[in-house]
Parts: C-alpha cells; structure tokens; sequence
C-alpha cells in the first residue's frame, strides 16, 4: 500500500522553524536513550500504525529540569494495549486476512517540540527537504494512522502537523481526529467531562469550591467550560489558579497557602499526573486534610497517586473515569513479557530495571546499591502498579482504537459490509459528528488501611439516555473526608431560613449573601423566595402565605346591616302611604293631582328603596349588571312621575285662566305617554350599556395590600354617567317646572313640596360625585346607597308626608272647597 504525502517547501520551512525555535531547550532537559530516527519499539508489516506516547518526563526540584525518570508504569503498559490489539489482529483469520500489521511506537517526554519532531518523522520517514526547493515530498509515510499521547496539548501539536497528510489520529482518552479541522476534537469530550463534573457538584450541594488546573490545553479549556457550566447551575469559584510541572516551587507554596486560607472546602483538580504528582509532594508536610477533592481522570484512578498520598489528604476523593472494561488475555500478555534481547531496546531494558529495582551489567545506569538483572525475574510476583489492571477501561481504549483502524483498512481492502466489532466483540461506534460517545464512571476513594484506596464506582454517567436519566449515583455508603459519613459542606453563606431572603454582599460573588426578612407579600420557605399571587399575603413570620380576605359590603356587617334596615324601612314606609292613599282615594287631596301619577310614584320609589339592597352583597356577574341599570330605570320612572305631577300643576294654573283649553292637550293619556317616554329613553341607555361592555365583577388588589376589595367595574364609563346624567337632567327640569309653580295661588300647591324635594334630589346627588370617586373600596358602594335612600326618602317625604298629615289628622282640610279655594298670591 503506498501512501505519497505532498508538500511545499513553505510548509516545510514553518515546521522546522518551529522545531528549531522551541526544542533547544527541551533537548538540553529531557534525554532519551535512543534518538528520533530510532523507535522504542518497532515491528514491519505491511500497514505500519504509530505510536507517540510520553514513557517519561518527571520534574526534578534541585535540578530544575526535567529527567529520564519513568512516568507511571501504566504509560508502558498502555503501549502494551497496542501491541496486544495488533497481535491479536495478526492472528485473526477474519480481520485483514493476509494483511500484518506492524508498528513504530516513539517516545516524546510529554514535549510539544518532539512531538512534532516525531509526527514529521511518522509522517515523512525522516526526510529532510530542503528548505529552499520547489521539489514536493515525494517519500511515502511510515505510518497509516496514528496512536496519539494522553495529553491534550500534544495531541493538538500532532494533529496540526499530520493533518495536511491526512494520516487520522486515535487518541486513547475517548478522542478521534482525522483531519486538520479535526484539531480540537479532543475538547467535544472535555466539554462533556467539565459539564458533569458541574452536574456532580451541585448534587452534593457544593456551590462554594476552589479550583485548580493544569497550565496547559487540558487544564485551562476544561475549566472554563466548567467555570460556564458551574456558573448555570449556581456554583461559585472562590479561587481558579493554574500551575505546570515546570513552575518554580516558590508559585507552589504561594498556591498552598492560599488554599488554606479558603474558606471553601472543596476543591476541583483540573490536573494531569504529572502537575498532581508535584503538587502532593508539595502538600505532604502540610497538614492539607478536610477537604473535598473533585478529580479529574487524568488522576482520579491513578494508583501511583494513592501510594503517594501517605498523609491521606485525598481521602474521599471523587471524580469521572473511563468506564471499567476487561480486554480478555491482556494482562496474561503483559505478565508474558520475555527478557530476551532487552538490551536490544534500551527503553525495555530500563523498563526491567524499573520494575525490579537493578539494572544490566550493559546499563548506563548510575543509581547505586542496585541488584544485577538476570533477565529471569518474574512478573507475577510484582506487588506493584504494573500488574494493577484498574486502568483496564484506558487500555480498552487504546485496543479499541487498534481495531477501529484495522476495519477502517479492512473495509476499504476487504470487507463491503459493516464490520464494527472486535476479537471479544466490543462495539466499537461514533455518532454522525465522528465523537465517540460519552460514557464516564464516577469513582469514590475510599482507604481500606495500610495506605491502600479502594477506586469505587458509585456512579455512572450516560450521554445516550434520556437527561433526566443520564447522571444515576448508587445508594453506596460514600465515606468523606477524615472517614466521616457526612456529606461535606461547602457554602459561601449558610442557607437563608424559612422567612428571608437573600441580598448580595457588594464585591463577591452571587453564592456570597446576607439574609434579611422578607418583605410584605413575599415569603421564602425551603424551595426559596417566592412572590405571591395577587390573591395571597404572607404571614407574620414571611414563610408562609395566607389567602387574601375580601373585602365587599355584606349584610352582616354593621354598616350593611344599618343600610338594609334603611332600605326596609324606606319600603316599608312607601307600602304604608300607598295604602293611607288607597283607603283616601276618593278624598279631594288624593284626586287634586292625577292619584294614577301618585301611585306610580309610590311604586317607583318602592323600586328605589328595593334597588339599593342590589348594591349588598358579593358581587358577581348578575348582580352588577342588575345594580346599576336597577336603579337607572326606576329613578327615572320616579322623577318622570314628579316631572308629570309638575306638569299637571302648570297646566291646571293655565286652565283656570279665561279662554284656556291646555287641559286637553295634557290630559292623562298625554301624562302616562310622558312617563312612558322619558322612561324608554333611559332603558334605551342602559341596553346600550349592557350590550357595548357591561359591569362585571372585578378583583382590586391595588387599594389595600392584604385585601382584596370585590367591587363592580363600570365596563364602560361612558354609558355610567349617561345614565346619571340622564337622571340629573330629568332632575333639573323638574326642579325648573317645580321653582316656577311655587308661587301660584291655590291653597295646596303641590309644586312647593316638588320643589324641595327636587332640591332635596339635586344636592345629595351632586355632593354624591365626589364622594364616590375619593371613597376606597366598600365605601363607595356605601355613598351610592346613601344617595339612592337619600333622594328616595327626600321624595317620600316632602310629597306624600304633607298630604298625609292632612289626611289623618287634618281631615276638615281634605275637602274641596278648601282645595279650591284661592289665595293671595304671594310676592317675595
């Protein structure tokens, strides 16, 4: 299979400028035993697949620098997963049949410049073109795809300088970049990881935490994702500060002894193994326990961590992991690893030593009092991290990638179907976007003695569910900081109790408060604070609310009592001088002034008695479309009545006189025409007024606080003081006629009392108007009763009383003669 990369001499001029600018330094601090045109380890086949991982790198204090030393074992194990997936595929029958698979496995010490170093070499087989040429790279790949390092910022480096070949990129921490714009492919996970890192901190209740994170890609972009997500879910960042494995310990200390000095306890740790490493040396003589440790996976499952944590300081830690898988035969395969030819493969042989704590006779080793290897040492019987398997689901990854790519070239040589699954049947999937999906362990540390962690899975995080089903912690006793039981406490202020409410301190953040009470019409209670529907106070205490009372004129209170009592009895008193009248019908001061106009008058005011009970009461939809158009129609019918009996005065006066035929013209037929007509103008009125917008009960939450007043609304305006002025300008009229007949010669002159009463009707109405709009609530109603009693009774009494005087004790005036007699006119 060949591959031919093409590339400008442009290109490869800014590549090596970059080599050259940031490598000096790196070479001088990180030496390897063996150079960049020589893997670690190497094997032909007819597809080559690469390996860049970082088998060392680990600070130095005096020296200031790095040194050779072993990273965690579990890095070379990881490049065993490699090997293991390719030998398990050269034996396949089923997967790239007559196909080998061989492999070139560099190590770059976790720095940029040598992997980029490394990924030319990968991508171009060591040639170096000149700078200066127009002739393209012509040399074909070593490799066809690529087993990438851990660390992000690496990757990135290696996924910028092998995108222009196209040679796709398989990073072991769930990540697949196949291309340039692929790039940062690795933060899609890191987002998911930063997000539900969030999520498991507020299930615990932390909102107050501090964070720190590695000072590199890793670190600073999963933080600010976290810092987004925390800040949606009301967590607060007391501090966020970063640091890398080649700060001076001068900023180290300064970052301890600003941890101390927090207030949160819990703490976020953003880091790779190497920033942690470092910062527990640093912590181990402080006395750093009590605190919370939300981990990252680049930590939170490393066993190496946990044999170095002697003074328990990470005690109950928690965190995401990959989740826990088992590569059937792996470890049988790492524990089958033969000393035969180490010396072959200087990374292997140092690997030996490492392990068995000696070293070859043909070793460039300098550390003293070490036993001589014989090569015959057993693997099986390492105590150590090496034969731990816990790191089993990153070395699943690792052999997943493997066969990931192997059906990649197996589709395209072989198979024409889907072939998406492993030699232990493992599915191996993306989604539509090319991200593999987001699964994570969450893992508990829990001591069990003698400086051994139990990693506990208490939890599992699944992208592929539902939401409210993607986050499930198991009902497992989790066991904190100091063995305590109790979930820890991390709160900038104490939660507000049952009554209060929150006001920001100035300066700090949101999670910072002081409580002060509630004020009126809010209530908090444990959900929170809570503003109250209109129709609800709060009580004394504010943690409670209590529905409204309702406040309307009701026959049971005193002032709805006293007004019923008044309408009664004005009722009462009409049904008393209609019967006085009916038994008198016949008597000369019941016919003198058309008795049918006087006993309609009785019975409209019997109305306007009755009308005013309307106004008492709850309010609802019949009743307020009753109360006002009630009392519109029968006020009208009553001062038509006092109209027609003013009327009939004037034209009786006009009769007497010589040659006057009036009479005819205003007989009784044209006097009930008159009461009927003035009376259909004002129905007419109020059906216009019910049919455009009608009163309706209404709810006023705005006059009184805690109350809620239950009143009628107009509806429209227009058509309530078209009513009233309709009445006031029968009013009017009447009392014009009335002042006008005042003085006409007859002994009983009816237009006298008329116009009293009309006077009587006019004030109470007109000092009515601005009582009734200055009267809050209730009391408004109650001013309109008043008036509607008020003029009733003042047109009760100055008309009929008098006339009923006469008839029960003045009986010797109710004759005609006495009616009939004249009188001097009177000439004030």
């Amino acid at each position: 299979m060949t591959y031919k990369q093409k590339c400008s001499h442009h290109g490869w001029a800014l590549l090596e400028l970059l080599v050259v600018s940031v490598s000096l330094a790196d070479e001088l601090v990180c030496r390897h035993r063996g150079d960049l045109e020589n893997p670690q380890l190497s094997k032909d086949g007819d597809i080559i697949l690469g390996g860049i991982f970082s088998l060392h790198s680990s600070w130095k204090e005096r020296q200031e620098t790095y040194t050779h030393k072993p990273l965690p074992l579990e890095y070379f194990q990881t490049a065993q997963a490699m090997l293991f997936a390719i030998e398990e595929i050269n034996n396949s029958t089923n997967l790239l049949p007559g196909i080998s698979l061989g492999y070139k496995i560099y190590d770059t010490c976790g720095s940029m410049a040598k992997s980029v170093k490394v990924a030319l070499a990968l991508a171009n087989d060591n040639e170096v073109a000149p700078v200066h040429s127009d002739t393209p790279c012509t040399r074909p790949a070593q490799v066809q795809a690529i087993m990438g390092d851990t660390a992000s910022s690496t990757t990135m480096v290696i996924a910028t300088v092998i995108g222009p070949f196209q040679i796709p990129q398989v990073r072991k921490i769930n990540d697949l970049i196949n291309h340039i714009s692929k790039t940062y492919y690795s933060l899609v996970t890191q987002a998911d990881k930063s997000k539900l890192d969030s999520q498991l901190v507020r299930h615990f209740g932390w909102t107050w935490v501090g964070a720190l994170r590695s000072d590199n890609d890793y670190g600073n972009k999963g933080m600010a994702i976290f810092t987004e997500a925390a800040q949606q879910l009301g967590i607060c960042l007391e501090y966020s500060v970063s640091f890398f494995r080649t700060d001076p310990r001068s900023k180290i200390q300064k970052i301890i002894e600003m941890m101390k000095h927090s207030t949160s306890k819990v703490i976020i740790a953003f880091l790779t193994f190497p920033e942690m490493d470092m910062l527990m040396n640093n912590l181990s003589p402080h006395n750093f326990t009590g605190y919370q440790w939300v981990g990252s996976e680049g930590w939170i499952i490393d066993s190496q961590t946990a044999e170095k944590d002697r003074n328990h300081i990470l005690d109950g830690a928690i965190g995401l992991s990959i989740p826990r898988a088992h590569v059937s035969g792996l470890r049988e395969f790492i524990l089958n690893l033969k000393p035969l030819n180490l010396m072959e493969n200087t990374m292997l042989a140092e690997f030996w030593e490492a392990l068995f704590n000696c070293k070859f006779k043909q070793s460039n080793s300098t550390t003293e009092n070490q036993t001589e290897c014989t090569g015959n040492e057993d693997l099986s019987g390492l105590q150590k991290s090496f034969i731990d398997m816990s790191l089993m689901a990153i070395f699943n990854n690792v052999y997943k990638g493997v066969y990931a790519v192997a059906h990649a070239f197996h589709n395209f040589l072989v198979c024409n179907k889907t072939c998406l699954y492993n030699g232990h049947n493992y599915e191996v999937y993306f989604n539509e976007n090319g991200d593999p999906p987001a699964k994570y362990d969450i893992i508990h540390w829990q001591p069990i003695g003698n400086g051994v962690v139990d990693f506990v899975t208490v939890g599992l995080y699944d992208a592929s569910l539902p939401a409210d089903k993607q986050l499930s912690l198991q009902n497992k006793s989790l066991i904190w900081a100091q063995k305590s039981k109790q979930v820890p406490v991390s709160v900038c202020s104490e939660k507000c109790p049952p009554g209060t409410r929150k006001v920001l301190q100035k300066g700090k953040p949101v999670c910072c408060y002081d409580c002060i009470r509630c004020a009126e019409g809010e209530i908090s209670n444990t959900t929170g604070l809570v503003i109250l529907n209109p129709e609800f106070w709060s009580n004394d205490r504010r943690d409670a609310c209590v529905k409204k009372h309702e406040v309307y004129l009701s026959f049971e209170e005193i002032m709805g009592a006293l007004l019923t009592a008044a309408s009664l009895f004005g009722t009462c008193m009409t049904a008393v001088v209609a019967f006085i009248f009916f038994r008198h019908r016949k008597t000369p001061i019941v016919r003198a002034n058309n008795s049918e106009l006087s006993f309609l008058l009785l019975f409209s005011l019997t109305l306007c008695f009755l009308c005013s009970l309307t106004f008492i009461g709850r309010p609802s939809e019949w009743s307020c479309m009753l109360r006002h158009t009630a009392f519109g129609i029968t006020f009208v019918l009553c001062i038509s009545c006092v109209l027609g009996k003013t009327m009939v005065v004037l034209m009786a006066f006009r009769a007497s006189l010589p040659g006057s035929n009036v009479m005819k013209w205003f007989g009784p037929t044209q006097q009930r025409l008159s009461v009927l007509a003035f009376t259909l103008i004002q129905v007419v009125i109020c059906i216009l007024w019910l049919t455009i917008s009608p009163p309706f009960p209404f709810k006023n939450f705005k006059e009184i606080k805690d109350k809620i007043i239950l009143e009628c609304a107009l509806g429209s305006t227009v058509g309530f003081w078209a009513v009233l002025g309709y009445i006031g300008l029968l009013a009017t009229l009447c009392f014009i006629l009335a002042f006008l007949a005042r003085k006409l010669p007859d002994n009983f002159n009816d237009a006298k009392f008329i116009t009293f009463s009309m006077l009587i009707f006019c004030a109470v109405w007109i000092t009515f108007i601005p009582a009734y709009v200055s009267s809050p609530g209730k009391f408004s109603v109650a001013v309109e009763i008043f008036a509607i009693l008020a003029s009733s009774f003042g047109l009760l009494i100055c008309i009929f009383i008098p006339k009923c005087y006469i008839i029960l004790l003045r009986p010797e005036k109710n004759t005609k003669k006495n009616m009939m007699g004249k009188g001097a006119a009177k000439t004030t």
